[in-house]
C-alpha cells in the first residue's frame, strides 16, 4: 500500500512510538499528556494510512504486528534525530544529573571505571553510572533496545561487519571508536608444573583449562584458533568473570587465558605467571559501540570523550603493545 507522506500527520508517529515503547495505551497516553481515546484515535488513523492493524489487544496491554515491529526502529530513530536537531539541549557536565548505562565485562570495567569515576568526581558530580554485565560478543540488540547507552568490549565480528558495510556503502545504525588494544596471554599459578618451562602447543593442549565465557558456552575464540590448527584443549570449568578466573587459577592447576593488562589489576598478580600463547592470536581491540540515534546527543558525546580520556590514563606509560592499534 502506497503511503502519501505529504499528508501524513507526524504526530501519529509520536503516538505510535510511545505505544510501541510502553505496549500499553494508558501509559502511552499518560506519557504524551493526552487521553487514551486520543491515543486510540491516532492509532486508528495510522492504521488507515498504513493499511495494517499495527497492534492487537493482549492481556492488559497490546502486542505489535510484524509490520509494526519492522517500522518501529526507523520511526524511533527519525524522531530522535529530529528532536536532537531542533532541540538538542545543552549538556552542562557540572550540573547534569544524567544516568549513563554502560555494558562491559569485569576486566574492562577494572581498567576504565577508576579513571571514569575520577572524571565524574571532578567534573560531573551529579552524573551517575551503572555498569551492566555483558553476556555476549554482539551487544547490538542491547543497544537497539536501549538496555545500555554504550557497550564496551572485544567485538571482533561486529566491528568487522560494520567496517565491511561501511566500505560497501551500506548504512548501519551503529557507531564505534577504539579505546585501547591489548593481547591475550596464558595465565597459571606460581609453582604450576608448566611455569618453569617453555609453554609449547603440546603442553598447552595437554593441560586442563578454565574458560571465561560470557554466554556459558564451553567454546571460545581460542578454541576456534586451535581448531584451525587441528588441535583442541580440555575445558573443565567455565566462569563468566575474569576476576573469578584469576582466583580459581591461583589456587589450582588449571590454565586460563585473559588480557595481559588485566593481570596487574587483579590484586593477585604476584600469585600468577604469564606465558605467551604458543600460537598466533589476534590482538584484543577494545571498542566502544553505540547506536547512531545517540550520535549527536551532547551528553553522549561527553560520555564518549570521558571513556577515551579514561582509557588513555589507564594505559599511560604501559608497553605500546598493550595500547596501540596493531595490524592482525
Amino acid at each position: 500500500m502506497e503511503v502519501n507522506f505529504r499528508t501524513l500527520d507526524l504526530n501519529l508517529l509520536r503516538v505510535f512510538d510511545e505505544v510501541m515503547a510502553e505496549r500499553n495505551l494508558t501509559r502511552a497516553a499518560r506519557n504524551l499528556s493526552i487521553t487514551q481515546p486520543a491515543v486510540s484515535n491516532a492509532l486508528r488513523r495510522l492504521r488507515e494510512v498504513l493499511g495494517d492493524e499495527l497492534v492487537r489487544r493482549s492481556g492488559a496491554g497490546v502486542e505489535p504486528t510484524p509490520r509494526a515491529m519492522a517500522l518501529w526502529p526507523t520511526v524511533r530513530d527519525a524522531l530522535r534525530q529530529l528532536q536532537h536537531t531542533l532541540a538538542p539541549g545543552a549538556f552542562d557536565a557540572g550540573i547534569a544529573d544524567t544516568n549513563f548505562l554502560l555494558g562491559m565485562a569485569d576486566a574492562t570495567a577494572a581498567e576504565l571505571m577508576p579513571g571514569l569515576i575520577r572524571i565524574v568526581e571532578s567534573e560531573a558530580r551529579a552524573v551517575s553510572l551503572r555498569v551492566l554485565p555483558l553476556t555476549t560478543r554482539d551487544p547490538r540488540r542491547m543497544l537497539e533496545n536501549e538496555e545500555v547507552d554504550v557497550a564496551i568490549g572485544y567485538f571482533p565480528a561486529v566491528i568487522a561487519e560494520l567496517a565491511a558495510r561501511g566500505q560497501s556503502g551500506v548504512g548501519t545504525p551503529f557507531e564505534s571508536q577504539r579505546l585501547y588494544v591489548g593481547e591475550y596471554v596464558c595465565v597459571m599459578r606460581r609453582g604450576h608444573p608448566l611455569a618453569s618451562q617453555p609453554l609449547t602447543l603440546d603442553s598447552y593442549c595437554g593441560a586442563r583449562h578454565l574458560l571465561v565465557s560470557f554466554s556459558g558456552r564451553p567454546y571460545g575464540f581460542i578454541d576456534q584458533t586451535l581448531g584451525a590448527l587441528g588441535r583442541e584443549r580440555r575445558i573443565v570449568v567455565t566462569v563468566n568473570q575474569f576476576f573469578t578466573a584469576g582466583r580459581v587459577v591461583a589456587n589450582s592447576d588449571l590454565l586460563t587465558v585473559m588480557p595481559r593488562h588485566f593481570v596487574r589489576v587483579t590484586g593477585i598478580a604476584d600469585q600468577l605467571v604469564l606465558r605467551d600463547l604458543p600460537f598466533e592470536q589476534p590482538y584484543v581491540h577494545v571498542d566502544a559501540l553505540w547506536h547512531r540515534r545517540a550520535q549527536h546527543a551532547q551528553a553522549h558525546e561527553w560520555l564518549r570523550q570521558a571513556l577515551l580520556r579514561s582509557a588513555a590514563a589507564a594505559f599511560a606509560g604501559t608497553s605500546p603493545r598493550a595500547r596501540e592499534p596493531l595490524s592482525e
